[in-house]
């Protein structure tokens, strides 16, 4: 099977090839997200096909769906204690070990995916994701695998049109955009993928956000929360990462560092292009033939999640110094980025 990273890679991978070292690499990767759920579990199994065509079957990763070998909360864990090589989610799970992980997979009110890998790559992001796991004790090498534009801001039951709608609430929240929830007076749990609808169809949860429309109508959102709500102000992109045990990275040749670092960093162009690809149908889909209503926050409603979200980041600035530290080269970043942005993209419609 072709696909868009073999022609990303095809031309330095035959370069490399009478250079690669002829010892083995086996990772074993458990997932978060099912690799059926578009561009959020789909880029790992084709990252692993590319790598092993671009070393000539040196590199395999042994891909394991959620809870097969590690819970998807485990995973960190579990691949800097060394009881498996490797996995695949992404930073936000982490939030209760390191106050500044979700910083590295989705801001609220933070950059788009183009902007949030200029940070990453060309920034100082990259730089401060590795710190961050090293600091804290993890004995991982990160490499940002995949990521997605904006997903939906929620799936509810009845409309939200007042801050009063929302108190009460049991919601599934990702994140930093969670705690803003919380002081709006909803009560957060954060659950896997695959333990929403249950907890949705059981009424253990009143509404839910997880992620693209793509992805959520797989999972089947629409059969009980029939309001769907845009845009997504806590998730405008969101990262995913390729956590490889630190000895084990170490271990590896240069070669087969290179390999991973440039498919992982092929497939976040890959994922990226295949989410924007597939809302749209999604969208109408759900509208047409799921009786779904889309709904769109009112600027004022949109003004109090960015206030209460400005409340949030303080906070947890003032409670973690590293946060504090990513949080402000994100921000700076960003505003200097802002005069571009703002002289070279057409205004909003």
């Amino acid at each position: 099977m072709k696909h868009a990273l073999t022609g990303l890679l095809l031309a330095g991978s035959i370069l490399a090839q009478p250079a690669l070292a002829a010892d083995k690499l086996l990772l074993k990767v458990p997932v978060a997200f099912s690799t059926e759920l578009p561009s959020l579990g789909t880029p790992i199994p084709r990252v692993a096909e590319e790598v092993e065509l671009m070393s000539g079957g040196n590199i395999k990763m042994k891909v394991y769906e959620p809870g097969k070998l590690v819970p998807p909360f485990e995973i960190l864990d579990a691949v800097s204690a060394g009881k498996i090589n490797a996995g695949y989610t992404t930073a936000g799970y982490w939030a209760g070990k390191i106050p500044a992980a979700p910083l590295f997979s989705a801001v609220p009110f933070g950059p788009e995916a183009g902007e949030f890998m200029a940070w990453m790559y060309y920034g100082n992001g990259l730089d401060l994701y590795q710190r961050m796991y090293d600091e804290a004790g993890y004995n991982v090498k990160v490499l940002p695998c995949a990521i997605i534009a904006p997903e939906t801001s929620g799936w509810f039951s009845k409309e939200i049109n007042s801050p009063e709608d929302l108190k009460g609430l049991k919601m599934r929240f990702f994140g930093l955009g969670g705690k803003v929830m919380e002081k709006l007076g909803v009560a957060t749990s954060l659950l896997p993928g695959g333990e929403i609808f249950p907890a949705l169809e059981k009424g253990a949860i009143d509404a839910t956000e997880f992620s693209m429309p793509a992805i959520d109508q797989r999972l089947g959102f629409y059969k009980v929360a029939k309001y769907n709500y845009f845009p997504g102000w806590h998730q405008q992109a969101t990262v995913f990462e390729l956590l490889i045990n630190k000895d084990a990275w170490n271990e590896a040749s240069e070669q087969h560092q290179a390999i991973l670092s440039e498919a992982c960093k092929a497939s976040m162009a890959d994922s990226f292009a295949e989410g924007e690809a597939l809302q749209a149908g999604a969208l109408k889909k759900n509208v047409e033939e799921n009786g779904v209503e889309l709904r769109k926050w009112s600027p004022e409603m949109l003004d109090l999640f960015r206030t209460t979200w400005d409340q949030v980041a303080a906070e947890e600035s003032a409670n973690d110094p590293f946060f504090a530290e990513v949080y402000e080269d994100l921000t700076a970043f960003r505003e200097e980025y802002n005069l571009w942005e703002e002289n070279a993209f057409l205004p909003r419609l």
